[in-house]
């Protein structure tokens, strides 16, 4: 039975949701708002797809994540087809740390369990592929050349609308409020109205809360990442450099992507991986976290990360934004009923961009059970 479905959030879970049950032949409507165009001033809602860089990778310490963003990446090429909007960048991506570490341990152990395309490198082996790069004493690394690389989450969340929408679903640029169980549907008041549906799906990120009836055990981080500005004599030399997960001997875990043109028509390095979590407990905590633009001793820490890593390194400018993760604590995503007419799909625990579309639609599947 094909019904009427409100799918609250248009980020990278959302968006998803809302293609596979339109394609599906619900009737979709997709609330939330669009992107703000000056976060300093904007006092409504915001999302952490705001942005041009995410490392895409098959591997994995989990299964789940593993096994997630390899069903999702097999699904790039017909959204980018069906939409028109390329979102998927080739590049490779690496993996490399200390093989004793166990984070390097579970990503060698779903290697060989799910039998990924991988190359394996000796330390010596990355010194001679990735001259540009100088690694710890004892970095081993795992490296898939290909469906692999970095996506747009910006226009992964575009293309899947825009999807939705070829197959009916309606969009409402909106702020939800609140929801409202009745005996026959669902209320959803929003900023500009309110909408009735016969299910909800919230795929609000760390702002879920704001919107359930019952708040669900998730948790909000602040993370800062870090722009810096490339020359072209830059970009061409560090042109072939895959996106990269480093694992380094102290604990840290920085990532890096390859350099990458963002719509100001300038190309930046990005980099990420604060030192210490800190916790956004409530909505009011969240935006101000946004609108601060991050925090400048994590920039300073991650810059030192990046001289280290890249000798020589040469950039014209650097500038650090916010950005926001939202964690469980069995670091998977929530997924779930909450109740006959209500679904929740959050938490993507750092990994979440990559295999958005794989999450969207185990929440949409779920959206369409009729009963618990």
């Amino acid at each position: 039975m094909k019904k009427h479905i409100a799918v609250i959030g248009r980020g990278l879970i959302g968006s998803a949701a809302a293609r596979h049950l339109a394609l599906a032949g619900h009737q979709i409507t997709l609330i939330g708002p669009a992107e703000p165009v000056d976060k300093a001033n904007h006092d409504g809602v915001f999302a952490s797809h705001y942005d041009e860089g995410r490392i895409t990778r098959a591997l994995d310490p989990t299964l789940f994540w593993s096994d997630a963003t390899v069903a999702s990446i097999a699904r790039y090429a017909d959204i980018e087809m069906e939409s028109g909007m390329p979102f998927f960048t080739q590049s490779g991506a690496m993996i490399a740390g200390p093989m004793e570490s166990s984070f390097i341990k579970g990503v060698a152990s779903v290697r060989d369990e799910r039998n990924i395309t991988s190359d394996r490198y000796s330390e010596a082996v990355l010194a001679e592929a990735f001259p540009y790069f100088s690694f710890e004493t004892g970095t081993q690394a795992f490296y898939e050349p290909t469906m692999a690389g970095h996506i747009s989450p910006r226009r992964l969340v575009e293309a899947q609308t825009i999807c939705a929408q070829k197959t009916g679903a309606v969009v409402v640029d909106a702020i939800a409020l609140a929801i409202t169980e009745q005996s026959s549907n669902v209320l959803v008041s929003t900023t500009r109205g309110e909408v009735e549906a016969d299910q909800v799906l919230v795929a609000a990120g760390g702002f879920a809360n704001m919107v359930l009836p019952t708040a669900v055990p998730i948790q909000a981080y602040a993370r800062t990442v870090t722009f810096f500005e490339l020359s072209a004599k830059e970009v061409e030399r560090l042109k072939p450099m895959p996106s990269l997960v480093l694992c380094l001997k102290d604990g840290r875990d920085p990532y890096i992507l390859p350099p990458i043109k963002y719509p100001n028509g300038k190309t930046y390095l990005k980099i990420g991986g604060d030192p210490t979590d800190v916790a956004l407990n409530n909505v009011d905590e969240m935006k101000t976290w946004f609108k601060s633009g991050g925090t400048q001793a994590v920039a300073d820490h991650l810059t030192g990360i990046v001289q280290d890593f890249i000798p020589d390194f040469d950039f014209k400018s650097r500038h650090h934004e916010a950005c926001m993760t939202t964690f469980t604590a069995d670091d998977l995503p929530l997924i779930s009923r909450q109740s006959d007419r209500l679904t929740v799909a959050v938490a993507g625990c750092g990994r979440g961009a990559k295999c958005s579309d794989e999450l969207g639609r185990i929440g949409a599947e779920l959206a369409c059970i009729s009963e618990l």
